[in-house]
Formats: structure tokens, sequence, C-alpha cells
């Protein structure tokens, strides 16, 4: 059972954020399935990852300790994630590798364009 609905983050550029999840998402098997003036939204058959301007009109900020998982089907999809990302302009936050979190754990991190750290990761070794 999911115990989320959504995660959110904040953008000071929605066009470049667009473009920056595009292209990491969609080795996950994530689409872009709504844009607003203000947001997108990524998800499979419902809304999951939202990226938006904040609504109280303030520069979007990085929470210092947070990290968006997604969940990747395998260690290709992990390492195109972490290419296309620093393709895309992201940062480096741990290359694809092996982790020690799970038994077969395998994953890579990214701060996106505004900071934020994501991370694509699968445990099914293959």
């Amino acid at each position: 059972m999911a115990i989320f609905t959504h995660i959110t983050v904040g953008t000071n550029n929605l066009e470049a954020a667009r473009k920056f999840y595009d292209s990491v998402l969609e080795p996950l098997g994530l689409k872009r399935i709504a844009n607003m003036d203000h947001a997108s939204i990524w998800g499979v058959d419902a809304p999951k990852f939202f990226v938006l301007k904040p609504a109280d009109g303030k520069p979007a900020t990085v929470g210092n300790g947070l990290t968006v998982g997604f969940k990747a089907p395998n260690r290709a999809a992990i390492d195109e994630f972490h290419r296309r990302g620093l393709a895309a302009g992201g940062m480096d936050a741990g290359a694809p590798g092996p982790r020690t979190f799970a038994p077969n754990a395998y994953a890579a991190y990214l701060r996106d364009l505004d900071g934020h750290k994501i991370l694509a990761s699968s445990t099914s070794g293959k």
C-alpha cells in the first residue's frame, strides 16, 4: 500500500524544470500528465510528482535532509536517469552503483536545477 498521494517540490524556473524532469523521469516510466501556469505533474495513471512555483510567491528553497526517491525498473534505467540528469544541467550527488541500504540496492543521486536531491533506485537485482 502506498502511503503518499503525491510529492511536491518547488521551482524558480518552471520551463527549465519541465525539460529536466521530462528527461530524467522518462527512463523510469513517468510521463508529464498535466500542465498549468504555475505547475506540472508527472505520473503513470495518476498524479504522483508535482513541480510548481510556490503559492506564496516567495522563491523556492531546498529542504535540507530531503530526498525524493523514484522507483526504477532496473539498473539500466538508473544509469540513464543519471546520465540524462547530468546532460540536462543537474549535479551529481552520487554516481550510479550498489548501495547498502537494502539487499540488491542500486541507486543514483542527482541535484535538480533548483538544488533538490532526487534519487532513482531499484532492489530488483536486474
